[in-house]
């Protein structure tokens, strides 16, 4: 995070010097030539002999432009541990000069899939936003897609807006205007501060939205609506402002942008985190979005039930495709929590047929036994074998039994198994909201062989490309205007090391 050129400043020089006067300080060649190059080959290994044993994995990808306007374009997989510990891991930040089209873009994800030695037939599904060249890329490749759950709903509440504009132009404008204001004048800041103490409320600093950052429509509305009493108190005192004082009509739009936005402004959080399982709920999240939150009250104004039937349908639509709608119901079955909402019996059939497709672990229990006992004798005092051939062991009734019962013993048709175990699953009491899925089928695993391998599969899937986001969240921190010179490959690496060694901690 700290540019090389720091360990040859005479400031930082003379503070080592003071630590350790005998300590010979490496120039900065060596830490951008040596030192990171070393560092990213050692996390990369560890990371590629981690992926060399999963089974299953899903990804995410997004683009990005630096502070120089050079575009980038990230990949983060995602995978469960043999222990059901959800991992997230930044692979790469590429460097895509050429037009983003289809045809570039696919050909950058399969050379980033071949750079990594990621086998494409274990993903389970790649998470993008909605633009139309990623859609497309994905497409050619042939890979299973789902769109983001944040950004579908940033785009609902987006035309939500635009189809009352009309209605709500003046009073956002106002909103934005009043933001702009104080956050430009340190005078309005600190009047501002005061008259949040005098009116008793939060000591919150104003927000201003932003397009591409999700929600932040509703949390701009909100805090305006939270501090109106303070801000009218300072504005009225500058003739300059007063025209910036909203009026009871403004507020009055603005309660009713507010009451219909704020239903869902808590939900692409919710959905955006890495370390636990967030695909599953999409499903039960559109119900409860689509058929309660944003269902139209008796309290609601004109203003508010038309944004939300606006906002209904955008998502509707988003998720309408018969595949985004079987991948996101078979997520929800084998999630411990939703297992009670219906897949229907054509999500059931294709579950049953990808675990008669999973391979299993063959285990022949004769010679497991034979093994062991042949282990078991070998083994003297400090591992040795004994010098003297093991006395024979007198056969019981057990025994004899044992051998009879494993010989007529014939094994149970694959078939069978799997229709058992979705039987006895759905007979299982669903899981509590707030419990962990992932801890509960860890522990249960055992008891369901092939429905636990198709839940490793579907758990890995992200809900929203936030991911992605993160990395360039980094990216901006690193390739700053005083750093723009950096070249791709040293952005990569650190990039890349940031977020690794981060997540390692």
């Amino acid at each position: 995070m700290v540019p090389f050129r720091t360990v040859e400043k005479p400031a930082f020089k003379a503070m080592l010097q003071t630590f350790d006067k005998q300590y010979v300080l490496p120039d900065r060649k060596y830490f951008s030539q040596t030192a990171i190059p070393e560092k990213y080959l050692s996390v990369k290994d560890g990371i590629i002999q981690d992926l060399k044993d999963i089974d299953h994995f899903s990804v995410t990808t997004d683009m990005w432009s630096s502070v120089n306007m050079m575009p980038y374009m990230s990949l983060t997989i995602h995978y469960l541990s043999a222990n059901w510990e959800l991992k997230s891991k930044c692979l790469e930040t590429v460097f895509t000069p050429e037009s983003h089209t289809s045809d570039n873009l696919a050909e950058a994800l399969r050379s980033s899939f071949q750079e990594w030695s990621l086998d494409e037939r274990k993903l389970v599904c790649i998470t993008t936003d909605n633009g139309a060249n990623i859609v497309a890329a994905v497409r050619k490749l042939g890979w299973t897609w789902l769109n983001c759950f944040g950004h579908n709903l940033h785009l609902a509440v987006t035309n939500a807006m635009k189809s009352e504009k009309d209605r709500t132009a003046r009073a956002m404008g106002v909103c934005r205007h009043l933001v702009t204001a104080f956050s430009q004048s340190w005078q309005k800041k600190k009047k501002l501060q005061r008259e949040q103490v005098e009116h008793n409320l939060p000591q919150h600093c104003l927000v201003l939205d932003c397009p591409t950052r999700w929600g932040t429509k509703q949390k701009m509305v909100a805090r305006v609506l939270e501090q109106v009493p303070a801000i009218r108190r300072v504005l009225m005192d500058d003739r300059r402002s007063q025209h910036l004082i909203p009026t009871w009509q403004d507020i009055e739009v603005l309660e009713s942008i507010n009451a219909a936005l704020k239903k869902v402004a808590d939900f692409t959080d919710a959905l955006s985190c890495e370390k636990t399982v967030t695909a599953s709920s999409v499903k039960p999240v559109l119900q409860l979005l689509t058929e309660d939150l944003l269902l139209p009250t008796d309290e609601d104004t004109e203003l508010t039930r038309n944004l939300k039937k606006k906002m209904v349908g955008v998502l509707k639509d988003k998720y309408s495709a018969p595949a985004t709608q079987q991948l996101l119901a078979k997520a929800s079955f084998i999630d411990p929590r939703h297992k009670d909402i219906n897949p229907g019996d054509d999500v059931k059939d294709a579950l049953l047929e990808e675990m008669l497709a999973m391979p299993e672990e063959r285990r022949d229990i004769g010679d497991g036994e034979a093994a062991m006992s042949t282990a078991a004798a070998g083994e003297g005092e400090g591992g040795s074998a004994p010098s003297s051939p093991p006395k024979k062991k007198k056969k019981n009734l057990a025994d004899l039994l044992g051998k009879r019962k494993v010989q007529s013993s014939s094994p149970v048709p694959k078939r069978i198994r799997a229709d058992t175990e979705v039987a006895r699953y759905l007979q299982e009491e669903a899981l509590d909201l707030h419990s962990d899925p992932l801890a509960w089928w860890r522990d249960n695993q055992a008891r369901f062989p092939l429905l636990s391998k198709v839940a490793r599969k579907y758990m890995t899937i992200c809900a929203t490309s936030t991911p992605s986001e993160r990395v360039f969240s980094a990216a901006g921190n690193i390739v700053t205007p005083l750093r723009s010179s950096l070249k791709p490959d040293k952005v990569n690496m650190l990039v890349f090391l940031s977020r690794n060694m981060k997540t390692e901690k």
